[in-house]
């Protein structure tokens, strides 16, 4: 339940629930049950998750430092561990969680152009063949960063343009859907793919389906979704469960 997880960690590090306990109930605090969400996030609740997340990636890093050194020294992955402090929230976190929240922070930190080039590569996955030109060589692209084809089972080829924002702060509002549905026009384009790395307003959604060339959205929790979809740039990793007849 990745989004799940990664949304009561935000509301517990901005103070709307208490500290959650495994296999427990999620509790509202006061401020969770008294505020009427009308400007949530705030610029300082944001400003805390990403600070929490910022906290857990460099955590991350530190301790897959410790487990190269360890590895090269011949030394158990136990003892790995034990060289790592970690708080309580740490182990309630699923691994599914733990990658996918690191995949997000890791694009957020990519230049513009790396995460266009990502997002243009994990629609190509997806099916749509990306133009080599439109989009990706920036003089005359409109406003679009990318362009592509799509061809359904019946054969029928539907052009696709792809708008990309890597946003650390902040949810891509209705005006930039509606900024990119014109540029969509001019392309001639019947549908259009919205990346990014944040999230989307309510009105935006709305916005994405009004009219006839209607708009993909694809938020960082999508992302995550899809990476582990087709598999992109990620290593599987196998573990094992002890069965009953050990205990």
């Amino acid at each position: 339940m990745f989004d799940f997880n990664f949304g009561i960690q935000n509301l517990t590090h901005i103070g709307y629930v208490e500290k959650p306990i495994r296999n427990g109930d999620i509790v509202l605090t006061d401020l969770g049950r008294n505020d009427d969400l009308k400007d949530f996030p705030t610029p300082e609740q944001q400003d805390m998750m990403d600070a929490y997340w910022n906290k857990k990636d460099e955590e991350r890093k530190i301790k897959n430092q410790l487990a190269k050194a360890e590895q090269s020294e011949s030394k158990s992955i136990e003892d790995t561990d034990d060289t790592i402090s970690a708080d309580s929230s740490d182990k309630e976190d699923t691994a599914e969680t733990t990658w996918k929240t690191e995949l997000i922070n890791q694009l957020m930190q990519f230049d513009p152009g790396k995460f266009e080039s990502f997002s243009r590569l994990l629609i190509s996955k997806m099916g749509v063949t990306i133009d080599k030109k439109r989009g990706i060589i920036r003089s005359g692209d409109h406003g679009i960063d990318g362009f592509g084809y799509f061809t359904s089972d019946e054969f029928r080829t539907s052009r696709v343009a792809i708008q990309c924002k890597r946003y650390t702060k902040g949810s891509v509002s209705e005006p930039e859907i509606d900024k990119f549905k014109g540029a969509m026009d001019s392309f001639n384009a019947e549908y259009g793919i919205f990346v990014t790395t944040s999230s989307f307003t309510d009105k935006a959604k709305m916005k994405a389906t009004q009219g006839t060339n209607t708009v993909t959205l694809i938020n960082g929790q999508d992302l995550a979704d899809l990476v582990e979809k087709y598999q992109l740039h990620i290593t599987p990793v196998t573990t094992y469960a002890l069965d009953d007849y050990y205990y």
